[in-house]
């Protein structure tokens, strides 16, 4: 998505900004440049000069197509833990930093993923995750993004998503496609 173009909110809609991670409602009539579209969401760029992050169930409010629900390729419970760790995996890269347009697998903030199964049957999703800067207050919102797309993966019943900052994330734990993409190294 290019963030040439303006675009004219066609109802008030909610949104949270982006880093501090507040909640407001974005005016109808009010103007936005859209820098991304990844992940389910949009990131604006308002006429005030901050960025807002948008659900794609809000789409219309921009005048687009509201985005689908994110799920897992496959629509039948895994058969193993294995299996089910590789779609918690995928579901994952599915999870955008609203500033950055990578995956947050891709940079590195993702420092734990386990899955067990459940006595009761299915699996339990556990993830710690970290964030690019400590000040960054988009902690909590990535938090249940994560935990709402995992949910969201057939099988898995339970998820815990924990916010850690032991080590502290640094440019060396972004892949090297993660680095390409955003011109560094």
């Amino acid at each position: 998505m290019s963030g040439e173009k303006p675009v004219n909110l066609r109802r008030n809609c909610p949104a949270v900004l982006v880093p501090s991670g507040e909640k407001i409602t974005l005016a109808a009539g009010s103007t936005v440049w859209i820098t991304q579209s990844l992940g389910g969401s949009y990131t604006v760029m308002t006429d005030r000069g901050y960025m807002a992050r948008i659900d794609g169930h809000d789409a219309d409010a921009l005048g687009m197509p509201a985005i689908s629900e994110i799920r897992a390729e496959d629509s039948a419970p895994a058969k193993s833990a294995e299996e089910a760790e590789k779609r918690v995996w995928d579901q994952l890269r599915r999870c955008f930093d609203p500033e950055i347009p990578v995956n947050i697998v891709e940079l590195g903030l993702i420092y734990d993923c386990a899955v067990e199964p459940l006595a009761s049957g299915g699996y339990k999703a556990e993830v710690h995750f970290t964030l690019t800067a400590q000040g960054c207050g988009m902690g909590e919102f990535l938090k249940e993004d994560i935990r709402s797309k995992l949910l969201k993966v057939p099988g898995i019943r339970e998820v815990q998503v924990e916010l850690v900052w032991e080590p502290p994330w640094n440019q060396s734990r972004m892949s090297g496609t993660a680095k390409q993409q955003l011109g560094i190294e």
